[in-house]
């Protein structure tokens, strides 16, 4: 058996531990001068910058943040969290207004963050959540912004209010982005092909339950089925046999089921769209007369 997978709220709780410590921190733990540079020797500790000591488990991201001057922000924080973000390859730093001596990253491009929503200091090596999320917003386009946006509210790491508030301090042209969050969507995949849908124009729900089946991510014209599958959540034989027996479950109640690979929604969205749009021109009549059980409820 593998390693269980930790839960986002998990990794969270590990993201903002304190893993960074200033002298006085270390000190108020009972370490003296000579322990501490004893501590840096022997590799228990890392010594990251003045008066900023890191322990070896630390991400490797939250140690450069730190060395160049900051916290860890916006996708890169996310990313480390297990928020979606569809693609990090920078390394995004809080920079607290004012500050001086700002060292030059090595061999990474940094993005660096001036902008904070509030003064809380949660720790020394990660930004406020609240934050990070408000960067999130401004480095990505809108599509990709509101996956993340999902993504936070999914696993209820913060609430439409405080989605809200931070909106109201973001400038005014971000905000239409905030009535199209769905925290239904359990992956970016699911938020991506949930816009195309819309665009498409069909009528559809999401999370919707077939009993014998379980919940479905996507019930379009009240006969497909889509499945956004990804590599995360589906990879394994007995992964693919669990959902092999689901597809044939729906088509005993008259629903016929297609898997878009994640790659191919999140990458190529007009050819998906294209073979969406022939499968309902083509099966739709048939699919639409025929009698079926009906979906029960959607996911609370």
């Amino acid at each position: 058996m593998g390693k269980k997978q930790k839960t986002v709220a998990q990794r969270a709780d590990d993201g903002y531990a304190h893993t960074v410590l200033s002298r006085s921190d270390l000190v108020h733990r009972g370490l003296t001068g000579r322990l501490i540079a004893e501590s840096v020797a022997r590799g228990e500790l890392l010594h990251v910058r003045r008066d900023r000591y890191a322990l070896p488990s630390t991400h490797r991201d939250i140690i450069e943040a730190v060395r160049i001057g900051g916290r860890v922000s916006c996708l890169s924080l996310l990313a480390l969290l297990g928020v979606f973000v569809f693609r990090c390859r920078e390394l995004h730093v809080l920079v607290t207004p004012g500050s001086s001596r700002l060292r030059v990253a090595k061999d990474r491009k940094v993005v660096l963050h001036w902008k904070v929503l509030t003064s809380v200091r949660e720790s020394l090596h990660a930004a406020p959540l609240i934050d990070a999320v408000a960067h999130s917003v401004l480095c990505q386009a809108p599509r990709e912004a509101l996956a993340t946006l999902d993504s936070v509210l999914h696993h209820a790491l913060l609430t439409h209010d405080e989605l809200a508030t931070m909106f109201a301090a973001l400038p005014a042209r971000f905000r239409p982005l905030l009535t199209l969050v769905d925290p239904s969507a359990g992956s970016g995949p699911e938020t991506f092909m949930r816009l195309l849908l819309r665009t498409m124009g069909v009528a559809y729900e999401t999370q919707v339950y077939l009993e014998g089946v379980g919940y479905v991510d996507f019930m379009v014209e009240g006969w497909l089925i889509i499945e956004c599958d990804s590599k995360e959540f589906h990879e394994g034989w007995e992964k693919q046999m669990q959902d092999r027996e689901r597809d044939i479950a729906a088509a005993r109640l008259g629903f016929m089921t297609i898997r878009p690979l994640a790659k191919d929604i999140l990458g190529d969205q007009a050819s998906v769209r294209q073979a969406l749009e022939q499968i309902i021109a083509v099966l739709g009549p048939r699919f639409t007369d025929a009698p079926r059980s009906q979906f029960s409820k959607k996911r609370p």
